[in-house]
């Protein structure tokens, strides 16, 4: 394999020399009791010379339309209403990004939990088995290679025809980049479905919105806070309120809610949500 290496590193500069945007279909099941129930987003892996993020483009699209929304409301009323009617409208299931630095691949998950955003650092090692099967997937050459991640097993198929040891999620490490991906219940699945260039644009910094800054988390205090978090929803909305914090929320008929009713609503709905949200990607936080 050595002497591959130059020829692979002459081929990845080529390639970063132009940023790659590599669009995947996510295919996943929810609820494991209802299989034929299948989710379906588009995903984007954008790769340049310093690393990678995977995100979901439909939320990103969603939510760079209701951030617009609510630039506009703060500018001409002064303040902001959660209008529950706009809420319904996002799209998008998949609301992480994952980020991968070269050329260590450190990883970094951003995700947000309650009203807390996080960064949440993943060093769990993924150690691959290449095996001698091959087929075509779409239009490139690939092979067949194996390996255990997130209380899943995973089969995935990469291509040496991209030189990218890189993938979707935080799957990488293999000597081209993942083409297709799926865990042996068939319930996860990525597949390849476009290439394109991209330009990388500078986040908008906005006076009516400003990001939070995220907290810096390991993998093992992710676990405890997502734990704690689908056991008590509401823990955050209810800290707040304790904290002096004011809400104004309506619902789509445009009534107010109050605090109370607010987070019943919070733990009712997420009680139900979490009964059919069964089947994570990684399957080992339920544990």
């Amino acid at each position: 394999m050595k002497k591959y290496l130059p020829l692979f590193l002459l081929a990845c500069n080529f390639f970063f020399a132009q940023n790659q945007r590599f669009s995947y279909e996510y295919q996943f099941v929810k609820d494991s009791l209802n299989k034929q129930d299948i989710t379906k987003e588009l995903m984007n892996l954008d790769i340049s010379k310093d690393g990678s993020s995977f995100y979901s483009r439909d939320v990103h699209i969603s939510d760079s339309t209701m951030n617009a929304y609510f630039e506009r409301q703060i500018k001409n009323t002064g303040s902001m209403n959660v209008d529950m009617k706009m809420m319904s409208q996002r799209k998008g299931s998949v609301r992480y990004k994952i980020f991968k630095k070269y050329p260590d691949f450190k990883i970094a998950a951003s995700i947000n939990i309650g009203m807390d955003s996080y960064q949440v650092s993943d060093d769990r090692k993924m150690v691959w088995t290449i095996l001698p099967d091959q087929q075509k997937i779409g239009e490139f050459n690939a092979q067949k290679a194996t390996t255990d991640f997130a209380g899943r097993k995973w089969v995935a198929w990469f291509s040496a025809e991209l030189p990218f040891q890189d993938g979707p999620y935080k799957f990488h490490g293999l000597p081209g980049l993942i083409v297709k991906l799926e865990d042996l219940t068939k319930t996860h699945q990525f597949e390849l479905i476009g290439i394109s260039k991209f330009t990388p644009v500078t986040e908008k910094v906005s006076e009516f919105t400003v990001k939070k800054k995220e907290i810096e988390i390991n993998q093992k205090q992710y676990r405890k806070i997502y734990s704690e978090d689908r056991n008590d929803p509401a823990k955050a909305i209810k800290q707040a309120l304790a904290n002096g914090a004011v809400f104004q929320l309506t619902d789509q008929n445009g009534n107010s809610i109050a605090p109370a009713e607010m987070i019943k609503n919070k733990e009712q709905g997420t009680k139900a949500k979490n009964a059919k949200d069964n089947n994570l990607l990684e399957l080992d936080l339920l544990k």
